[in-house]
């Protein structure tokens, strides 16, 4: 994974949580789009975002 590459704004503008259709935050240290409603965080790689929630990540407390 290449951390710190990036992903299309205006792909990230049309991307939302596949479970909550809610937008999602791109954070580009951890490269993943993070849903706060299904608190879920989408990896992204090789600048693909993974929208599978069987791919993703569940949230931590303090996150």
């Amino acid at each position: 994974m290449s951390a710190g590459r990036d992903v299309d704004p205006k792909l990230l503008e049309l991307l939302v949580c596949p479970l909550t259709k809610t937008r999602l935050e791109y954070h580009r240290e951890r490269q993943e789009l993070v849903s706060r409603a299904a608190r879920l965080a989408y990896p992204i790689r090789d600048g693909i975002p993974i929208m599978l929630s069987d791919e993703a990540r569940e949230l931590g407390e303090d996150e």
